[in-house]
């Protein structure tokens, strides 16, 4: 499977939000690893064009992230009671909390691009799509990856036909990539390897907490197939993470990292701010419609160099990144951990 297509077990999470974009994608998958584009947050079309600058930077394999749609329904009261507290916050940055909905990221038209550019591995998150849509990628040539936080999942994954797992451990950082947005049992990556190969023979990409040669040696003897890292990318100047962001990884107020639905409304690992402290209790469980609410005030925060407002996404590792060029990263963990498939 991998194999087959890059030279090193190494995959740059995709990262929602700005953080993966071509240039990135371009220089991991140049270096010999696999880059990847996250459709997250973007217009059909905006997708299609990233992948278009993607192919112009690099000949090599790549991959895109798609969110799978949720049909959960949402506490409209806990909403409104949320939004109420909240709007103080964005006043403190002269700014507004923006509208609560619900929409499908684009899923139909977005399916449609990947089906159409032939893109060489789509990897899926919050769910997995229907088996018709996994076969249908497949048949254009596409690698077909699931996201899975559990082992229910997994099976969930392999009954429709998933070629690969994505096996993500509570250290990730960012979303949690559950198929339900609920509380569930949250594991260990290395615990969450084992569990998954003690039912399912599929390939395992360990996701969560990897930062060095040395984690990515762990997993593969663990059993994993490739090792996805995404906060190790975080700081590389191919990186489109917002500056502030990238400070705040390795800024001495920010040491801890912890779990929160207070901007999105789904679980996410970030850096312990003043926005996750006060609001992480009473955020309900309703994605996207506090990532809606609050992105403006993200966005703001950002441009105004306020990272208290701000949604830091990062893994338990943060501290770990280094300011390199991606292609340095990649080379260092092939170094350190003898990496050859």
């Amino acid at each position: 499977m991998l194999q087959n297509l890059v030279k090193y077990p190494i995959i740059q999470a995709p990262m929602a939000g700005g953080a993966s974009n071509p240039v990135l994608a371009a220089a991991v998958s140049n270096a010999g690893g696999l880059g990847f584009l996250a459709a997250g947050y973007k217009t059909a079309e905006d997708l299609r064009k990233e992948i278009v600058q993607t192919r112009q930077m690099t000949e090599k394999p790549f991959g895109v992230n798609v969110f799978v749609p949720s049909d959960e329904s949402v506490d409209e009261g806990a909403l409104a009671e949320y939004r109420q507290r909240i709007e103080r916050e964005a006043l403190k940055i002269e700014t507004t909390i923006g509208e609560a909905y619900s929409d499908d990221d684009e899923w139909d038209q977005k399916i449609a691009v990947l089906k159409e550019e032939k893109v060489s591995v789509v990897s899926f998150t919050f769910g997995c799509p229907a088996e018709e849509v996994i076969r249908e990628l497949q048949q254009t040539g596409s690698i077909v990856i699931v996201t899975v936080t559990n082992v229910e999942e997994a099976k969930i994954a392999q009954e429709r036909g998933a070629n690969a797992l994505c096996a993500q451990g509570i250290e990730a950082g960012g979303h949690r990539g559950s198929f339900k947005n609920e509380t569930e049992e949250d594991y260990g990556l290395l615990v969450l390897i084992r569990l998954i190969q003690q039912e399912i023979d599929l390939p395992i990409i360990a996701a969560g907490g990897i930062m060095n040669g040395k984690d990515v040696a762990a997993v593969l003897t663990a059993g994993a197939t490739a090792a996805q890292l995404g906060t190790a990318f975080l700081r590389c100047p191919e990186s489109g993470a917002n500056s502030v962001h990238k400070a705040a990884l390795v800024d001495s107020r920010f040491k801890k990292t912890a779990l929160t639905r207070a901007f999105s409304g789904r679980r996410a690992r970030g850096l312990v701010n003043y926005f996750l402290t006060t609001y992480s209790a009473e955020a309900p469980a309703a994605y996207p419609h506090l990532h809606h609410m609050t992105k403006t005030m993200r966005k703001v925060a950002g441009q105004k160099n306020e990272p208290e407002f701000m949604a830091l996404w990062a893994g338990q590792g943060h501290r770990l990144a280094k300011e390199l060029p991606a292609g340095e990263v990649v080379r260092e963990l092939v170094q350190m951990s003898n990496l050859k498939f």
